[in-house]
């Protein structure tokens, strides 16, 4: 049995989980979610949690079981808690403003960048180098925040760009740093 699968969901006070056939609707202080679940995974609730069980051993039941359980509990911990990305800006210029719900980034283009936001998401910016992607979807708020890390990913040899916070890019030796060099 699948060791994530298997484990139940705990609800804490103030979400409401509501299971109608395939489609579990979560709703908490921070907002609602909605998803549909694939027609084979049972959903049940029971007391304070949520169970999630798969009808056969057939290895497409068990690969839904552990991703039917993931979506639910990121749900319930969505409306809960939120979730919150962190990005760092590296490079001399590079800075990102808060244009309305909008994000702008200079990131040594002819043109600023704009991103907008998404319903559902929002921009926090620590300083001008520091900012977080924020909101109660983790599948969309990782998917802007990698969004705004494409805009200039980054490079190996000065270290330049958009990288999540505390990822660790490994760095290059450039053409000096090369052994036995032209004679």
């Amino acid at each position: 049995m699948s060791r994530i699968g298997r484990l139940p969901i705990a609800v804490p006070a103030g979400v409401d989980v509501t299971i109608d056939g395939r489609s579990v609707t979560v709703q908490g202080p921070k907002g609602t979610l909605h998803r549909d679940l694939h027609p084979d995974m049972l959903v049940a609730r029971e007391g304070d949690s949520i169970v999630v069980t798969r009808p056969t051993e057939q290895k497409v039941h068990k690969q839904l079981h552990g991703l039917t359980r993931t979506l639910v509990a990121n749900m319930v911990i969505g409306v809960s808690d939120g979730y919150r990305k962190g990005l760092e800006i590296t490079g001399v210029g590079y800075r990102a403003t808060k244009i309305g719900n909008n994000l702008q980034l200079n990131l040594g283009y002819s043109h600023p960048i704009e991103i907008e936001a998404p319903d559902g998401i929002s921009f926090e910016l620590e300083n001008p180098t520091r900012l977080a992607v924020v909101g109660i979807d983790k599948e969309l708020v990782g998917q802007i925040a990698a969004r705004v890390r494409s805009t200039r990913k980054p490079e190996p040899y000065k270290g330049k760009g958009v990288r999540y916070a505390g990822e660790y890019i490994r760095r290059k030796a450039g053409k000096a740093g090369k052994i036995g060099g032209k004679k």
